[in-house]
């Protein structure tokens, strides 16, 4: 008897669980159809068994929907009684009356809200964000003055005035209520500055809102001199308008006034550089090195001098010999006064990689890394990196097998690591450039999986150059003078590797291959620093094959050039957006969005969305 009672009593909760999944389910159903007749019953049972907020607004909707608004009045106010504390509820009811015609009893209701509540910062703070939320300006901004006159100096209410005035476009007093909280509260900059990033477009050109910020932040300064907090933000805005020149002046005009450390100037300087503005980064660096060896930054700043020309010079590529010897003189003099040490590989390398690559000094270069991976103190990493630009250099040098065997001890010592895959692609690159395209494939399918995103397409691009373009013609020709010229392209041997280019693209018209020398000739004028040139033959891969694989890479390649060589923001977001619309499962998806973004300075918005 005892087991039929408890089966009994477990189907009977199976049942009423079943029914209540039903009524849920049919709610959902009816209400997101908008049939809301139906849905109102279902509604109900389901809000009576759980008074929530996502079941109270569903059943209170239909109620509305279907003009019972007697009734929806009468489970507002039972809502309102029973949940007291719950501001969202009084809000509503206040609400309900305005739209029916009960404005004295809104009213009421409005400012009974206000005079309860001001008192509390964090109902204030609730009470604001509801009172947004239904459009109710003037209520908020009385809800605001009344918690000042409450809270006084413990809680002003600065960033809620803020975002007030910035609705009603009182922009003056938008940036007088935050940089008044700056003043109260100067620990708060961040917040503050990233506020004042919501209201203002600091890419716009003549902002008027940028330029009163300009002006309030010049009278602060001058009106509180020794108040530093108002120097630290125009410098910040000025880096926001890049004007950069403007925010290095202010960062060292602060340094010396504070008598500091030299930090701000340091880390503006980095911040320069990364902005590609190098020849400001180096006044920067050059400013802390005037200090004297005492200076805290003094010889973290004597190598960023070296590294921003590193930097500038294997970015623009288009410096002349004479320049390039000047460069190599500067790194001489610093490492022979600082020393050859763990704490100076970086500069050997970068000197390495410059007589190498730049200034045809490849010997001298090979000499410099073989001495540097004997230093000791070295880590395995430290002795890698050495090795791995070595062995470039031996590809340079068409000593191919010697750098093979440098890509292959990477390899080994870091297998599971990023200079390990980096240094097996590499090795399967030297095999493509021998013609052995299978174990060439075979190495690149290894690597298509590797966790480095960078490595993983660029072994995914030329495993596909492989499986396209391997076998075409019956001998092979065209794809082992393809890979030889693409041999003879990092070896900076351009006349040579063009003249194998241009003459697979003469003996075979037709072959898959001539999107990708049109790609790698321009590919060679960029390393020359040769940019009109490079985009011309962009253009004519895009004409000619915007329905193949490579087009993506040209689009890419041109937005690149656009952005960061010629500067020009317009034709760099026009093709970083092509590649968004035209070609949505491109691998350069992700970063054109990012560098969309930061081009535009705001949030990709609806005319993004829409392919035009």
């Amino acid at each position: 008897m005892k087991f039929r009672l408890i089966v009994f009593f477990w189907l009977f909760s199976i049942s009423l669980f079943a029914q209540e999944s039903t009524d849920q389910q049919l709610a959902q159903y009816y209400f997101s159809r908008g049939d809301f007749e139906k849905a109102l019953p279902y509604c109900q049972k389901v809000f009576q068994k759980e008074n929530s907020k996502f079941t109270f607004t569903r059943y209170y909707e239909c109620l509305l929907k279907t003009q019972k608004e007697k009734e929806a009045e009468k489970l507002l106010k039972k809502q309102v009684d029973l949940f007291s504390e719950e501001l969202g509820y009084s809000v509503m009811l206040a609400d309900f009356y305005e739209t029916h015609d009960q404005a004295k009893s809104a009213q009421k209701m409005y400012h009974s809200l206000i005079e309860e509540n001001a008192s509390s910062s964090i109902r204030i703070l609730e009470l604001y964000t509801l009172f947004k939320s239904k459009g109710k300006k003037e209520f908020s901004f009385q809800l605001l003055q009344q918690g000042r006159k409450y809270l006084k100096q413990d809680y002003p209410l600065n960033l809620q005035f803020a975002d007030y005035y910035a609705s009603q476009q009182q922009t003056q007093k938008m940036i007088d209520e935050l940089l008044d909280l700056l003043e109260y509260k100067p620990e708060q900059m961040e917040l503050i500055q990233s506020t004042f990033a919501t209201y203002i477009d600091f890419s716009q050109e003549d902002n008027p809102t940028g330029e009163l910020l300009r002006n309030s932040l010049l009278d602060k300064v001058q009106r509180r001199n020794g108040d530093i907090i108002y120097d630290e933000m125009l410098m910040w805005f000025y880096t926001q308008k890049r004007q950069f020149g403007l925010a290095l002046n202010q960062a060292q005009a602060m340094d010396k006034r504070t008598k500091g450390d030299g930090s701000r100037v340091f880390d503006l300087a980095n911040l320069l550089a990364q902005n590609k503005e190098y020849a400001l980064a180096r006044k920067g660096f050059e400013y802390l090195v005037k200090q004297g060896q005492g200076y805290p930054y003094y010889y973290q700043a004597e190598q960023s001098i070296l590294h921003t020309r590193f930097l500038e010079l294997t970015e623009q590529r288009n410096f002349t010999l004479d320049e390039v010897n000047n460069v190599v003189s500067e790194y001489k003099l610093t490492i022979q006064r600082l020393g050859k040490t763990r704490n100076t590989l970086t500069l050997v390398r970068e000197l390495a990689h410059i007589n190498a690559f730049y200034a045809n000094q490849a010997d001298t270069a090979i000499v410099l890394l073989e001495n540097s991976i004997k230093m000791p103190g070295l880590s395995g990493l430290q002795v890698a990196e050495s090795k791995m630009l070595l062995a470039d250099i031996y590809v340079l040098k068409d000593d191919i097998w010697e750098a093979s065997i440098l890509y292959m001890q990477i390899d080994k010592d870091f297998k599971f690591e990023t200079i390990g895959f980096e240094a097996k692609f590499k090795n399967a690159r030297i095999f493509y450039y021998d013609g052995d395209f299978k174990f060439a494939q075979s190495q690149l399918d290894v690597l298509k999986e590797s966790t480095s995103k960078l490595i993983a397409n660029d072994a995914l691009k030329l495993s596909l150059l492989i499986t396209d373009n391997f076998g075409l013609d019956s001998n092979y020709t065209a794809m082992r003078q393809f890979a030889r010229a693409d041999l003879l392209l990092e070896q900076h041997q351009y006349n040579q590797a063009f003249q194998l280019y241009d003459s697979i693209a003469s003996v075979f018209p037709y072959h898959g291959l001539n999107d990708e020398i049109l790609l790698r000739k321009s590919q060679a004028y960029q390393q020359q620093g040769k940019w009109q040139d490079a985009i011309a033959l962009l253009d004519k891969l895009l004409l000619n094959h915007s329905e193949d694989i490579l087009a993506d890479d040209a689009l890419f390649q041109l937005g690149t050039i656009y952005e960061n060589q010629l500067k020009d923001k317009e034709k760099a977001i026009e093709y970083y957006k092509k590649i968004l619309f035209k070609y949505k499962g491109s691998l350069y998806g992700v970063e054109a969005r990012k560098r969309l973004r930061i081009l535009r300075g705001d949030k990709m918005d609806a005319e993004d969305l829409m392919e035009n």
